[in-house]
């Protein structure tokens, strides 16, 4: 039932070709890139079976491609996309990022884990049905996008202005980690999140510390002030009904959670940390998964540069990021944070809020059929019984599909957490992007009889 040791090379020659192109998404500098690595994903779709086009947005283009057998069998809408992070910095990979390398078991290259890699799981499964069967026992639709990494800021309206082509009976999106080598899980929970800059302001301009410390307010201070008060020691939110509308662990969900492996020790050490911190009461993966979090991500004022110069900063600014859960709204997080921060902003001081993004959280029953589908591929293709797990990240496009499209969809991850994304020497196990194309051969066989 499975693909052979030569049908797997294929795959992976044409994998590594996907991936030579520089598709980063965040620098302007590498526009022609993406829209050559477009051209090149809707050619390998057509050439795969697919009737495919690119779509061209404000940004960068979407391709789509379709695969109908029958209108009166399942439809299933794979999503992934095909632009990456900046691979900087260069001089920590051990190969360059953009020309794939095998070391190890493992497939290095910027993108392979996140997503390029994942989604070419799904369009290999698709080809090697059709050369089996002569065609496939559900109809196949995909979305492949190159602004994912960018906040994916022209999809809603792709999705709104094409809902009839892109009508479905469940999305399919690998794009979330397996909870450990060797296990393969299903994501049903996503986070969602707000993000934001402040600019605190309490001088004309940077005054000299000697002949007016003591006497002057300092923008770092005061901004530092306002943050402290967002939590407590306990790592509890203090914003004003900020947990409002968060749904409950369920002791069901709280006992599967137990159940899952977690190596406190081995996780320390990985992330080189002493000790965990956060909202007592809970564990790990519940923090993670299962609450809302409130992060300062950067911030910065004053002077920074090499030495001393005796200022008191007039400006200061911070970048903070809220992860949200089911059923928080972002608008209405938006509106308490922004009431809490004038209303404790200290005095002397004026703050300026930027918005910058905003996505809803998302949960998946794991009860669904096509759910039950991909923990059949799954355990197909690893031989072990998957289990279920939640995602600390937030992929905006679930939430957006069920919205716009009214239909649920599938997290099935297929790399693992240590795997780089974001990071030098992105990698994705060989094993894994061959346990990755036969799991999805299982899912596709077993939706046709369960949805």
């Amino acid at each position: 039932m499975w693909i052979t040791d030569s049908q797997f090379d294929t795959y992976l020659e044409d994998l590594k070709s996907w991936l030579r192109f520089a598709s980063v998404s965040a620098d302007s500098a590498y526009k022609p890139a993406l829209n050559e690595c477009a051209v090149f994903t809707r050619d390998y779709l057509e050439k795969v079976g697919f009737r495919a086009s690119i779509h061209e947005t404000p940004g960068h283009p979407v391709v789509y491609g379709e695969r109908i057998v029958n209108p009166s069998l399942p439809t299933v809408l794979v999503y992934g996309h095909y632009d990456v992070q900046p691979p900087d910095p260069l001089d920590l990979w051990v190969s360059p990022p953009f020309d794939p390398q095998i070391r190890d078991g493992q497939l290095i290259a910027r993108g392979v884990s996140d997503d390029k890699g994942q989604v070419f799981c799904h369009i290999a499964a698709v080809d090697w049905v059709i050369r089996r069967d002569g065609d496939l026992p559900v109809n196949v639709k995909l979305i492949i996008e190159g602004e994912e990494e960018i906040g994916s800021p022209n999809l809603v309206r792709f999705l709104t202005d094409n809902r009839d082509m892109l009508a479905a009976d469940v999305a399919l999106v690998s794009d979330t980690p397996m909870i450990a080598k060797d296990r393969p899980s299903l994501c049903t929970s996503l986070r969602g999140l707000v993000y934001f800059e402040l600019k605190i302001r309490t001088l004309g301009s940077d005054l000299h510390s000697g002949q007016h410390g003591g006497t002057v307010p300092n923008a770092i201070a005061a901004l530092v002030e306002l943050l402290s008060r967002m939590k407590d020691a306990n790592g509890r939110i203090q914003i004003p009904g900020f947990y409002d509308a968060v749904l409950p662990i369920s002791d069901t969900m709280h006992k599967g959670i137990l159940e899952l492996p977690f190596n406190e020790s081995e996780y320390l050490r990985s992330i080189g940390a002493a000790e965990l911190v956060g909202e007592s009461g809970f564990h790990p993966y519940e923090r993670r998964w299962l609450r809302p979090t409130l992060d300062v991500n950067g911030i910065w004022g004053g002077y920074t540069g090499e030495g001393s110069k005796t200022v008191i900063p007039s400006v200061a600014h911070a970048k903070l990021s809220m992860r949200l859960v089911a059923n928080q709204d972002p608008d209405d997080i938006t509106d308490k944070f922004c009431s809490f921060v004038r209303t404790h902003t200290p005095y002397g001081a004026t703050v300026e809020i930027e918005k910058f993004s905003g996505a809803f959280p998302a949960r998946v029953d794991g009860a669904h059929p096509a759910v039950q589908a991909a923990m059949y591929g799954l355990y197909q293709a690893f031989g072990v019984e998957p289990v279920f797990q939640g995602e600390g990240g937030t992929i905006p496009v679930v939430a957006d599909f069920k919205r716009i499209l009214g239909i649920d969809t599938v997290l099935m991850g297929l790399n693992l957490p240590d795997d780089g994304i974001h990071a030098p020497n992105e990698r994705m196990s060989l094993a894994n992007i061959r346990r990755g194309i036969n799991a999805s051969i299982g899912f596709l066989t077993k939706l046709n009889q369960t949805v």
